[in-house]
């Protein structure tokens, strides 16, 4: 079977279109976590309170074999078009480098999941996070990041959210914000000067979700996408919040890190696996921290970000509840890429998206020495590689790399009238963000359009989930999945095989991941011809995709 086939056959392969009545047609209900472990939930085998992500997936599927574009704006391009991130536009970042994989924003050549939706009667709404618009930096940028002065607006309005599909948008448009006082938030083209006291972003945008559904009632399905910036840095929270785990990493990198696997072996993550656990990505010792106390207030701050997170998608539930829509909601969770490993000491405060000052003048620490302990507005840290590695327990590496760490990450679907899978099953079938939109196809009945708005548009990429919420093994699924960011590389074939390469002077690394699921044994040098043919094939999908030619910088 040819692995490029058309858009039309594409479709018809991996799941049969849905005849839907239009009083039929699920919502949908798509939430995004930002730069969350692998096994941070508690149905991953975490520590952090997250009753209400649980229960969804106590009552629906978990995917075990998750794929994403290992970093946020790529991964969102992905995500929001169906296609690979370099044919969406955003190979890297949100940067133009005038290369058609590489132009930093969504390219027209793509169409979104609500510009498709909305053909099928669709109202649509996306609350948080875009992040996918080119963010060209201003000579004063430092004093805009610190709302010292105002420009309007934060990218050309053409690529904000209202102006690629959603009827309505309340959130942010760059990548990084102070969660207490947020730089970019906008309501639909108009930006938001100020905020109320007490605000933290992760309550606003569960607030705004669940008012919105309690307010749905025009008679159509809806399609909202609720894009959280939690947890990733700067590594703010709530102090109730980070009080619940004052004392829980306090023992350390390694017992958290065990205590995460045993229970995932519980769970069944892996099915039966018995040893999965890599050799961690340090060499640090707990006993002979210096920093310990910073540490574990820093891995409590991100517990506390994710449990507010949960607290609040339980909100957006209960809003479903309320007004009698949750049994016939598709609700999928994910997350944009693996744990970040990023660290102060890599941050230039005043640039891009990082400010040095509050909006009232108090200066803003980048913790690069811990001499302050993260959490308020004032302090700027991240969790850095030990914690990265144990958020991603049991895989190595994280965020920006192909390795499983990277790229894999939790995925929850939930859908009471729609799922047919036993309840709190978990799936081992290889699903990415760029099946989003064909599942999205299948519950609307919408046609996926060969030209839009003048432009001809690029294929889908995706293979429709429903199959796999059905229970349905034998569904035409992925041949391969590639993946690319920064010369990071890999390919993933459905027969289990996995190349890989940090970099283009490397050699291609092979794991089998059906038989080494945590790629602990490197076997390429054993198997030299399968390593050819999966090479082959990368560099077929890499120029498909318009990845080459790479930048090295941008």
């Amino acid at each position: 079977m040819n692995r490029y086939i058309p858009l039309a056959a594409s479709l018809m392969m991996c799941a049969a279109p849905l005849a839907v009545k239009a009083q039929e047609k699920p919502n949908i209900l798509l939430i995004l976590a930002d730069d969350l472990g692998y096994s941070d939930l508690g149905c991953y085998g975490g520590e952090i309170h997250t009753p209400n992500l649980d229960k969804l997936a106590a009552n629906g599927v978990r995917f075990s074999r998750f794929y994403n574009a290992s970093r946020s704006c790529p991964t969102r391009a992905s995500l929001l078009t169906g296609l690979y991130q370099h044919q969406a536009g955003i190979g890297r970042m949100t940067f133009d480098q005038h290369l058609p994989g590489y132009r930093g924003t969504l390219s027209r050549d793509a169409v979104t999941i609500p510009e498709v939706l909305k053909t099928a009667g669709y109202t649509t709404s996306m609350v948080g996070k875009w992040h996918i618009a080119e963010t060209p930096l201003r000579p004063d940028q430092r004093d805009w990041l610190n709302h010292q002065v105002k420009h309007e607006p934060y990218s050309d309005l053409c690529h904000y959210p209202v102006n690629r599909g959603f009827d309505t948008h309340y959130g942010t448009i760059y990548g990084v914000v102070d969660y207490f006082d947020p730089f970019s938030l906008v309501e639909g083209e108009v930006p938001i000067d100020s905020v109320p006291e007490g605000y933290y972003i992760t309550n606003a945008l569960s607030d705004r979700a669940a008012s919105e559904i309690r307010q749905h009632d025009d008679g159509k399905p809806f399609f909202m996408y609720l894009a959280y910036t939690a947890p990733h840095w700067p590594l703010h929270a709530l102090p109730e919040d980070i009080e619940h785990y004052k004392d829980t990493y306090t023992v350390g990198w390694d017992s958290i890190r065990e205590r995460r696997y045993e229970r995932m072996k519980e769970l069944g993550i892996f099915g039966d696996a018995e040893d999965f656990l890599t050799d961690r990505q340090f060499s640090d010792s707990w006993a002979d921290n210096p920093t310990a106390e910073w540490d574990a207030r820093a891995m409590a701050v991100h517990a506390a970000m994710v449990e507010c997170m949960d607290r609040g998608i339980g909100q957006v539930i209960d809003a479903l509840e309320e007004t009698g829509q949750l049994d016939n909601t598709l609700i999928l969770f994910m997350s944009d890429n693996g744990c970040s490993p990023e660290m102060c000491q890599n941050m230039i405060p005043g640039e891009n998206d990082r400010p040095d000052m509050t909006r009232d003048g108090r200066p803003i620490v980048y913790a690069r020495d811990k001499q302050v302990m993260p959490g308020p507005e004032t302090t700027y840290s991240a969790l850095g590689p030990q914690w990265a590695n144990v958020a991603n327990t049991p895989f190595r590496f994280w965020k920006a790399k192909s390795y499983e760490g990277g790229i894999c990450t939790p995925c929850i679907a939930h859908w009471p009238k729609g799922i047919k899978a036993e309840p709190g099953s978990v799936t081992t079938e290889m699903c990415h963000v760029i099946d989003v939109m064909s599942t999205c196809l299948d519950l609307s009945g919408a046609a996926y359009p060969q030209t839009y708005r003048g432009h001809k548009i690029i294929p889908a990429e995706g293979c429709s989930l429903l199959p796999v919420l059905e229970g349905n093994t034998s569904a035409q699924r992925h041949d391969y999945l590639g993946f690319e960011h920064f010369n990071e590389c890999a390919l993933i074939s459905k027969d289990g095989w996995k190349i890989v390469r940090p970099n283009k002077s490397e050699k291609w690394e092979l794991y089998n991941l059906n038989a080494d699921r945590t790629e602990r044994h490197d076997v390429a040098a054993e198997n030299p011809e399968k390593v050819a043919e999966m090479e082959k094939a990368y560099n077929e999908w890499a120029e498909r995709c318009m990845v080459l030619p790479a930048p090295d910088k941008f």
